[in-house]
């Protein structure tokens, strides 16, 4: 068995699906959040406090894992889950972003990506079936097609290009695959609607079990990426999981919901938490900030963890001090915050109310301004 998708609900008031994603590893109801575990960990946290801030499912990043320690290392420890001592789901992306990401290091070809190694400057390459196979020995639940992921303002030849070429990889990749593992195709296209929708066209006849959509949240307005999500909502296939890849702001999870997305990762929440930037119940929080010097309320009242039992002040001081455990103990709270927020838009899905939601958000939160 790869993995098994079903629509539970529909929200009346919104149009946001709820559903049941069944894997090898788990079975979790839809729209959800994963926490990414770069480098086989979600920085500094154990594995025990990500069970406990995550669904059951995380991310691992097959570019950085393919050069250290190397995928043979990997899969003789059975995979990353062996590796990191992981027992619930997991999805590896396919090094595409890294594509655009590292785009000063690069050369696109039609056979694949030649890069300059990003700490040693060592000659690389990466194509379709090369990154196929890393992800075979990484051995996630779900993996991805190798794409290439276009900044969004790129000519509409470019982006032509581009998309014609990402087709072309998703087809080699496919035919590549070795494994029952659940090998989802990427929507590419930039901020056009007509190469969004044949791209998806396309992708959708090589009939994957799920659908990626790249290329948003890659410095283009909010509007432009909400625009995009809405439009390909009636063309990916309903009864498909749809992943937005690399999306994490709590506004951006609660309208790309609206839109008919189901699963979101990104590096947002702990990274911003490293630098003292926190998610709560009531909105964004800059821990730094000197009005916490001697403020003696925990950090979030609406949310029942472990980090409330330091205050503001404690926080503050960790993090003016430069102390790792200020970092450790804002992972945890925004990764805890948006499993949260995720519950609480399923529980909004079944009552048709999320709309509501939405407006009781934007009254009760800062993330909107």
């Amino acid at each position: 068995m790869s993995i098994k998708f079903e629509v539970l609900h529909v929200c009346k008031q919104s149009g946001a699906r709820l559903g049941k994603l069944t894997t090898p590893h788990g079975v979790f109801e839809t729209p959800f959040f994963m926490p990414v575990g770069t480098q086989a960990t979600v920085k500094t946290l154990t594995v025990d406090e990500v069970k406990e801030v995550s669904e059951g499912l995380i991310l691992g990043n097959t570019y950085h894992l393919w050069l250290q320690p190397g995928n043979e290392i990997v899969r003789k420890h059975g995979g990353i889950r062996g590796f990191m001592k992981w027992d619930g789901a997991l999805l590896t992306d396919s090094g595409g972003f890294q594509v655009f990401s590292l785009s000063s290091l690069r050369k696109i070809t039609e056979e694949g990506v030649h890069f300059r190694h990003h700490k040693n400057g060592a000659k690389l390459f990466m194509s379709p079936e090369d990154s196929i196979k890393v992800q075979e020995d990484l051995a996630a639940d779900i993996i991805m097609s190798f794409d290439e992921c276009p900044p969004p303002y790129e000519t509409y030849e470019y982006m032509k290009d581009s998309i014609e070429r990402t087709i072309r990889w998703a087809k080699r990749g496919k035919d590549a695959l070795t494994t029952d593992q659940a090998l989802f195709g990427i929507v590419q296209g930039g901020l056009n609607k007509e190469l969004r929708q044949h791209c998806a066209e396309e992708l959708i006849k090589l009939d994957f079990p799920g659908y990626s959509i790249g290329g948003l949240s890659v410095g283009e307005t909010k509007e432009e990426m909400y625009e995009i999500t809405k439009f390909l909502n009636p063309i990916l296939p309903f009864d498909k999981p749809r992943y937005l890849m690399g999306v994490g702001a709590p506004e951006d999870l609660i309208m790309n919901v609206i839109n008919g997305v189901d699963m979101f990762d990104c590096v947002l929440p702990s990274r911003n938490a490293r630098h003292g930037s926190i998610f709560t119940t009531e909105g964004k929080v800059n821990i730094k900030n000197k009005k916490y010097e001697d403020d003696m309320e925990p950090i979030d009242k609406g949310l029942n963890t472990p980090v409330n039992n330091y205050t503001k002040s404690y926080l503050r001081h960790l993090f003016k001090a430069e102390e790792y455990l200020g970092m450790r103990l804002m992972t945890y709270q925004n990764l805890a915050y948006l499993k949260h927020l995720m519950g609480e838009i399923r529980n909004a899905i079944k009552e048709d109310r999320l709309l509501d939601y939405l407006e009781e958000m934007k009254e009760k939160t800062n993330y909107f301004k």
